[in-house]
């Protein structure tokens, strides 16, 4: 079963090397005011300009924020990040870099003597945030493309898509589907993927994030509504034609709630606020808990590299929200071709479904073995929360080989950001069947709510402690 890709990967290459560019040029810039904030810093008031003190402070400043620009994929046109995330993280690596060097000043007491660390944090700060807040062009990102599906190819489903296209809003059509009194023509904008009574598969074998009924109310209203029962048992948002007629001059009092001429439909409570807050939660809990973490994340990292052949980190294809690929981190738990082995074992599964599940695991290191046990070697996702790939709560991010085998109703946990923890966690992990952890992520999604999602982070501390239902 082939997985339709959600990101826009035909960029042309020109319009690639074009917003790389102006990365590169948003890292100079903000080279320019660190190099800036150096200078001011070490020009203390009575005293000679310290131009080596400068040059220390320059190159650690430097140091510190390209590698944590790295780190973050804070210059990389793909991470998918909106404008209030960039700001979220360049405050927050701003307030590391200044934490960095009051702890250096310390080590180092020449910088203490010639160097102000407030002088600098007073043009640096302020400066960064105003590039990143006014400069549009430089912040220019790969934003995620959210595909949408059209049912109906006459007149309406026509002119749905080339809006679509036209708007050039970050959306684009995987297909459409037509009615059964439709005949089918080579008129419109995508592929035409079927009739529309196959719904269901044609969901099975596509990931979408919404799906716009351009059908007639009186002589389609029977496929409609069968649609509309579909979309609402897979929880996919769809939107429905506002009204039957066109208008040249008139417009509704409340243009808003229908721009397109479409109402939209969500089978969930709709909550930007409480999700506007659970990213800020998830910014703040992965920052703090990797700075808390830090001593054990690096003794770790010692162990395994002293312990077995191949690299600290794992990185593992997964598939994120709206079915995105990311890189997922962990410390590496099995030996170094783990992978090739995989194949070897899957007569050995004890996990129904997709998903590869062993108890005895041979692959695994004794070391592994302990840190898989308690959770130590999920630690290295908290860059992945960081970054904006992954939320702290959340269903547990699949590999692609096994959402290639979702049924349609499975594959509606792509509708969310992928979490470390979620009710899987806490509800015996690997004692439990494939089926019931897709209906507790499906409960999970339908039901969320920022407490729940609290209630869910105390529920995995004792679990996490005891190391109860892993393997």
């Amino acid at each position: 079963m082939s997985v339709n890709p959600v990101r826009d990967e035909t960029f042309p290459p020109l319009r690639q090397g074009l917003r790389q560019g102006a990365q590169n040029l948003n890292l100079a810039g903000d080279c320019v005011i660190l190099s800036l904030a150096s200078a001011l810093a070490t020009k203390l008031p009575g005293a000679h300009w310290h131009w080596m003190v400068a040059l220390g402070m320059l190159t650690g400043a430097t140091l510190v924020w390209t590698l944590g620009g790295r780190i973050l994929r804070h210059y990389d046109v793909a991470n998918g990040r909106d404008l209030q995330g960039d700001v979220a993280l360049t405050a927050l690596q701003l307030c590391a870099l200044v934490a960095i060097m009051a702890v250096l000043r310390f080590f180092f007491p020449v910088y203490a003597a010639y160097g102000s660390l407030g002088r600098f944090a007073v043009v640096a700060v302020p400066a960064i945030l105003w590039l990143r807040l006014t400069t549009s062009w430089l912040r220019r990102r790969d934003v995620p493309v959210e595909p949408i599906l059209i049912v109906g190819i006459g007149p309406l489903g026509r002119h749905t898509g080339l809006e679509v296209l036209e708007r050039n809003d970050h959306r684009c059509v995987v297909g459409y589907l037509r009615f059964a009194d439709e005949l089918a023509h080579d008129r419109l904008p995508a592929e035409l993927l079927g009739a529309a009574s196959a719904l269901d598969e044609v969901l099975e074998r596509h990931v979408v994030s919404e799906v716009f009924i351009a059908g007639n109310g009186d002589s389609h209203r029977a496929e409609m509504q069968g649609a509309i029962r579909v979309l609402e048992r897979l929880g996919i948002p769809f939107a429905l034609p506002v009204s039957g007629f066109r208008f040249g001059r008139a417009r509704p009092a409340y243009e808003d709630a229908m721009a397109d001429g479409y109402i939209h439909y969500l089978s969930v409570r709709h909550k930007p606020a409480q999700r506007a807050l659970k990213r800020l939660f998830d910014i703040a809990a992965s920052a703090t808990a990797l700075v808390l973490l830090s001593p054990l994340m690096l003794g770790v990292a010692v162990i395994i590299r002293l312990g077995s052949r191949g690299p600290v980190l794992f990185k593992q294809r997964r598939v994120g929200r709206h079915g995105g690929p990311f890189n997922m981190l962990k410390f590496r738990s099995m030996i170094a071709n783990a992978e090739e082995l995989k194949a070897k074992l899957m007569a050995h599964n004890e996990q129904a479904g997709p998903v590869f599940k062993m108890t005895r695991d041979p692959r695994i290191t004794p070391f592994g073995r302990f840190i898989r046990k308690y959770s130590i070697d999920e630690l290295p996702q908290l860059i992945n929360v960081l970054r904006g790939e992954m939320s702290v709560v959340g269903p547990r991010p699949p590999i692609p080989a096994e959402v290639a085998k979702y049924s349609a109703w499975q594959r509606r946990r792509l509708s969310v950001r992928p979490g470390l923890t979620c009710v899987w966690q806490v509800s015996g992990r690997n004692q439990i069947s494939f089926e019931e952890w897709m209906y507790l992520d499906m409960q999970y999604i339908d039901h969320w709510t920022l407490a729940h999602d609290f209630e869910l982070i105390l529920k995995t501390l004792p679990v996490v402690l005891t190391g109860r239902g892993a393997s």
